[in-house]
């Protein structure tokens, strides 16, 4: 999600972070108090940066999860999947599109327009 969204979807956040916890995965960072924060990108000639929602590490893999809400700004949250995506591919790393109820459709159009093939984590 970007940063416009993250106050609006704050208990959504901290669900997806238990649910990982539950799943096994170390490590975790994420803009929530009591973890750290995740490592920003910031891309060159401009102000823009870019943060994964939240990092993750499961068995020496790390795991870049975003997630998907309903956006004012889907095209601001295209180029941030697709850097994530090319970073997951250069880095041997996985990233991967966590979403629940209502934002199903949103997320699902939102990957089909950049032709990225993910399997989405569904948290209801």
């Amino acid at each position: 999600m970007i940063a416009l969204d993250r106050k609006n979807y704050e208990d959504f956040l901290t669900q997806t972070v238990n649910y990982l916890e539950n799943r096994g995965f170390k490590n975790i960072k994420t803009a929530l108090e009591g973890y750290e924060s995740p490592k920003s990108f910031l891309k060159r000639g401009s102000d823009i940066s870019v943060t994964p929602d939240i990092v993750a590490e499961k068995m020496g893999i790390k795991h870049y999860f975003e997630i998907s809400v309903k956006s004012e700004k889907p095209n601001l949250l295209k180029s941030k999947w697709m850097f994530l995506d090319a970073l997951s591919k250069r880095n041997s790393s996985r990233f991967k599109i966590v979403t629940t109820k209502g934002h199903y459709k949103f997320t699902h159009t939102m990957l089909d327009d950049l032709n990225l093939e993910k399997n989405m984590i569904k948290i209801n």
